[in-house]
C-alpha cells in the first residue's frame, strides 16, 4: 500500500516526497482511513511505529476538504505530555504544512506567557501544547476552543500517569463542538484511566491496537549486567561504553541530581556528555537537545524526561544507569534507539536497589531475561529471593503474605495491671514475666 491509496490530499502527497519511507507504516495503514471518515479513534502502537503522521495527516486533510467551524478559533489541538514530545510532534506538523496556507503555534510550559498570547492572537488554525500550559490560556481566555475541529491527544497514558486528568477535562469542556473528532493514542488500551477518559471525550470510537507494546523489538539487541553497588555501575558503564561503536548514546538515570553528577564524571574522561533534566527551564532544554541533536555531545544523560518524544537517528545505544519506576518506561526508553529500520543496543544495569523494577519488566515483557557478563568486573549480587509469605503453625497464611514475620514486627506498648507496660511484637500472644520490676520513680 502506498500514501495514495489512502485517500489523502494530493498537496499532502506531495509533502511526504520529504520523508524517507514512501510506505505507510501499520499504524498508519490502520488508522488514516478511520480518522479521514470522520470518526472518533482509540489506537495503540509500539514506539517509534510512526503514529504521529497516523493522526497529523487525516487532521490536515479535514481541514483542506471541509469548511472551517470557526474563523478565530484553531481547527487542530494536538496535546502531548511532556515539552520534549510537543516539540517533536510540532517539526512533523510543521513539515506538512509546506505549501499550505495554514500556520501553527508551539504551547508548551517554561515559556514566556504574553509571548505565547500575542501568538494566539494571530489565531493559528493548529497548536501542538502540553495540557497544563493550555489549560492556563483557557483559564485567562487568550484562547477558546468553541470551534475546534479536531482533538488529539498523544501518550494518553502518560498525561494521565503525570496527573493531568484535571486539564483535559477543562480542554474537552472548552471543546464541546457535536460535529469535534477526538483521536486517541496510548501505549496501551489497558489503562483503566485512558478508558474512562476516553469514555467522557469519545462517541463509540474505533478501537485499533498494532503490535503489542511489550512486545521485542526485532531491531534493539537488549543486554543486562548484574551490578553490586554504584561504584560497579559506573565501572561496567565505563567498559560498555568503551568497547561500543556507537555514534550517541542515552544514558537514563534516575534522579536530576544523579545527572549531574553521572555526567561530570563521563566528562571527566573526555566522553563529551550533556545533561538533561526537569528542572531546567524550556530555553536550556531546547539548547542541550539542539547541541545533542547535531552531534555536539555525544552522550546524553537524562531522567524519563527524554523517554518519549525523542526521534534521533543517530542514538545507536540506550543505557539504562538505572531501571525505570515504571515498567512501561522501559519500553519508551529502549525505544530511542533502533528507530525507522535502523540497529539499536539497550543496556542495562541492575543493582539491588533496581532488582523489584527488573523483575517487573520481564514479566511486562513476557521474557525470561538473561545476564551478559564482562570479563574482570563480574559481581557477587546475583538477584534477591523472593519474599516468602509469613508462616503459621507451619501453614502459609496467604492473607499476610506480604507482611512482615512476626519477629521483625514493629513493637507495640500493650498495658499490663496495675501499670506495668512490656513490648511485644504485633500478633504476638502475650508473654507474663516471672518476676515484675517496678517502674523507676521520676526522680531516677
Amino acid at each position: 500500500m502506498q500514501f495514495k491509496d489512502l485517500g489523502l490530499d494530493n498537496r499532502l502527497l506531495k509533502n511526504l516526497n520529504h520523508y524517507a519511507f514512501k510506505k505507510p507504516t501499520d499504524i498508519q495503514k490502520q488508522a488514516i482511513p478511520v480518522a479521514i471518515a470522520g470518526k472518533d479513534l482509540l489506537a495503540s502502537s509500539k514506539t517509534g511505529s510512526g503514529k504521529t503522521l497516523a493522526f497529523v495527516l487525516p487532521m490536515l486533510h479535514k481541514s483542506l476538504k471541509s469548511k472551517a467551524f470557526s474563523a478565530k478559533d484553531p481547527r487542530g489541538l494536538i496535546l502531548a505530555p511532556t515539552r520534549e514530545l510537543a516539540k517533536q510532534v510540532y517539526g512533523e506538523l510543521r513539515a506538512m504544512l509546506g505549501g499550505l496556507t495554514y500556520d501553527a503555534t508551539l504551547i508548551v510550559g517554561g515559556e514566556n506567557f504574553n509571548d505565547q498570547v500575542k501568538a494566539l492572537r494571530r489565531y493559528p488554525k493548529f497548536i501542538v501544547a502540553t495540557p497544563g500550559r493550555l489549560a492556563d490560556h483557557l483559564e485567562h481566555k487568550s484562547l477558546f476552543l468553541d470551534g475546534l475541529e479536531t482533538l488529539v491527544l498523544d501518550e494518553a497514558d502518560r498525561m494521565l500517569d503525570l496527573g493531568f486528568a484535571p486539564e483535559l477535562r477543562r480542554i474537552n469542556n472548552a471543546a464541546k463542538h457535536r460535529r469535534r473528532q477526538t483521536l486517541m493514542f496510548s501505549a496501551t488500551l489497558d489503562h483503566a484511566e485512558v478508558n474512562d477518559i476516553a469514555a467522557e471525550m469519545q462517541d463509540s470510537p474505533k478501537r485499533i491496537a498494532v503490535g503489542i507494546s511489550n512486545q521485542e523489538h526485532q531491531d534493539i539487541t537488549q543486554k543486562f549486567y548484574l551490578c553490586d553497588h554504584l561504584d560497579h555501575k559506573e565501572a561496567i558503564l565505563e567498559r560498555v561504553l568503551e568497547e561500543s561503536e556507537y555514534r550517541q548514546v542515552i544514558i537514563f538515570t534516575a534522579t536530576r541530581d544523579d545527572t549531574e553528577r553521572l555526567t561530570a564524571k563521563l566528562n571527566e574522561k573526555k566522553l563529551k556528555a550533556i545533561a538533561l533534566s526537569g528542572n531546567l527551564n524550556q530555553t536550556q532544554r531546547n539548547t542541550i537537545m539542539s547541541q545533542f541533536e547535531r552531534a555536539v555531545f555525544k552522550i546524553l544523560v537524562t531522567t524519563d524526561v527524554a523517554s518519549r518524544g525523542l526521534d534521533i537517528a543517530n542514538v545507536t545505544h540506550v543505557i539504562n544507569f538505572d531501571m525505570p519506576k515504571h515498567t512501561e518506561e522501559y519500553v519508551h526508553r529502549v525505544g530511542r534507539t533502533g528507530r525507522a529500520g535502523n540497529k539499536g543496543d539497550a543496556v542495562s544495569l541492575v543493582g539491588p536497589k533496581d532488582w523489584d523494577s527488573f523483575k517487573r519488566v520481564e514479566a511486562y515483557l513476557h521474557q525470561d531475561l538473561a545476564f551478559s557478563t564482562l570479563e574482570g568486573l563480574e559481581g557477587k549480587f546475583k538477584g534477591l529471593r523472593p519474599k516468602k509469605p509469613v508462616s503459621r503453625n507451619g501453614k502459609v497464611d496467604y492473607r499476610n503474605k506480604n507482611k512482615q514475620t512476626a519477629k521483625k514486627a514493629p513493637k507495640k506498648p500493650v498495658k499490663r495491671d496495675k501499670g506495668f507496660y512490656q513490648n511485644v511484637a504485633v500478633g504476638d500472644s502475650v508473654f507474663i514475666p516471672k518476676k515484675k520490676v517496678a517502674p523507676k520513680s521520676d526522680d531516677e
